[in-house]
């Protein structure tokens, strides 16, 4: 873990002394997460930030195990942002806190543990020689996969200090793994279920002695530090793969899960979603996207216990926007927007993110195409339920046909639709008429497909699929 550099300007002691003439009051992690938590929740600020959807339930139960100063396991489906969250506890830390200089797990300068400062420490009393680490480096990670070693998590011996004359009852010779590296900091353990038990055992003591034991080496390292693991339910519960007493040792379990509502769920695709320098997605196309991931979620046909991660949303709003970049460059578009034609190839470029029961092989595709139409329709109805398409309606009494496809400009689909009442309401209910001006036609043809979908999917228009494109008329 790097020591983040000193600000210019700065006026931090670089010794032991200079940080003791400044008043500075060594204080535990758990302590530093309580005090600075509590602090906000006072003033109001944000505490997680980019957490999405939890703040009336997921939060609460945190916050009140952080409090508590309990280590944590977070527990819920594939995608539901556990690690995302994990991620936002360094935020709730010291923003700069001294450390021993050079020491390999972060020391106090007040109460080094390791053998190294403890030594350097006696040698030099208050010269002592102090570096400042900033929050964000005081965060370690590991994804646990079922070949990771004791050593990777708790450490090993060093043959390079060995070759340099060191001999193996030195405790200088161990070389720490990544939990003592995170001591004075946040450790985030993914996918906890996929250690061995072995491991998992080696964990016991980091929790609650505090200790470690490399190769016989048994180091009193009393660790600073805050463990959050996270889980999914079928390996926590089904197959039991955490073994009993590590379970006991952590004192929260907090159950995760995904958006509870359209309104969330829409929020973080937006926030998620790499859309730089794509095209524009309305509003409308994000709900699409966003129903049809909650409408796939709770289809018989999906395999629930897999869970449909928000990636999955995620995904398919990037693919809308990739389809209508693409239509720019090939037909000289220069401000393209996502229509709902460039949500027809979704379901088969994502269809493998998705785990289907086993009586639905053969027909993953035609499962999520269904669904698809679903979430168009209500979405449809629910923006443009109530609006008079009676004038849009008339054009095709007379034999006109509209052509839309992940091909077709929006140019030609509003020259072929033409003003007409009602197109003024149309905008307005989705959104198109608060656009930039220089993509309003875009935003306004958009607006207008999704006029013809739900109106196709309402049984009002009929639709031919030729190729690619989708030719409406009554």
């Amino acid at each position: 873990m790097s020591v983040a550099p000193l600000t210019p300007g700065s006026a931090r002691p670089t010794t032991l002394r200079a940080l003791r003439d400044t008043g500075h009051q060594h204080r535990a992690v758990r302590t530093e997460i309580r005090e600075n938590l509590l602090h906000r929740l006072r003033t109001g600020e944000e505490r997680f930030p980019g957490v999405v959807g939890f703040d009336a339930t997921v939060l609460p139960h945190l916050e009140r195990a952080l409090i508590a100063g309990h280590d944590v396991v977070l527990l819920g489906e594939r995608g539901q942002g556990k690690t995302r969250l994990i991620r936002t506890l360094t935020g709730l830390l010291d923003e700069w806190t001294p450390i021993v200089g050079g020491c390999p797990i972060n020391d106090h300068p007040y109460a080094p543990v390791c053998p190294r400062c403890r030594r350097i420490a006696a040698e030099q009393g208050d010269a002592l020689a102090v570096e400042w680490l900033h929050r964000d480096a005081r965060y370690g990670e590991k994804l646990a996969t079922p070949d990771t070693g004791v050593g990777d998590l708790i450490g090993d011996v060093d043959p390079v200090k060995l070759a340099e004359g060191r001999t193996l009852d030195d405790p200088e010779t161990v070389h720490y793994g990544l939990v003592p590296r995170s001591n004075r900091g946040v450790f985030g353990l993914n996918e906890l279920p996929d250690l061995a038990a072995r491991v998992q055992v080696a964990l016991f003591n980091v929790l609650q002695e505090r200790d470690l034991q490399v190769r016989g080496h048994t180091l009193r390292l009393p660790l600073d530090l805050l463990v959050v693991a996270s889980a999914n339910p079928e390996d926590y519960t089904n197959r039991g793969r955490i073994i009993t007493p590590l379970k006991d040792r952590f004192g929260a379990e907090i159950r995760t899960h995904y958006p509870q509502d359209i309104a969330a769920e829409s929020a973080l695709i937006r926030q998620e979603a790499a859309l730089d320098g794509a095209a524009e997605v309305p509003d409308h196309v994000v709900r699409i996207v966003a129903g049809f991931t909650r409408l796939v979620r709770a289809s018989p046909s999906v395999d629930d216990r897999s869970g449909v991660s928000a990636r999955f949303a995620i995904a398919a709003v990037e693919t809308a926007a990739a389809s209508a970049s693409r239509r720019a460059a090939v037909t000289g578009e220069r401000h393209p927007v996502a229509r709902v034609c460039d949500l027809q190839s979704v379901a088969e470029t994502l269809r493998g993110k998705i785990e289907f029961e086993a009586g639905e092989e053969g027909r993953e595709t035609d499962v999520l195409r269904h669904l698809l139409r679903r979430a168009t329709s209500e979405t449809y109805r629910e923006l443009l339920g109530g609006a008079d398409l009676g004038a849009l309606t008339e054009l095709f009494a007379t034999g006109a046909t509209v052509e839309t496809g992940d091909l077709v400009p929006a140019a030609d689909i509003l020259d072929r639709i033409g003003p007409f009442t009602g197109l003024a309401d149309l905008l307005k209910r989705t959104g198109a008429e608060d656009t930039p001006e220089e993509s309003t036609r875009g935003h306004a043809a958009a607006a207008v497909e999704l006029a013809l979908e739900g109106l196709y999917l309402d049984r009002h228009l009929t639709k031919e699929e030729t190729n690619s494109n989708s030719i409406y008329r009554t």
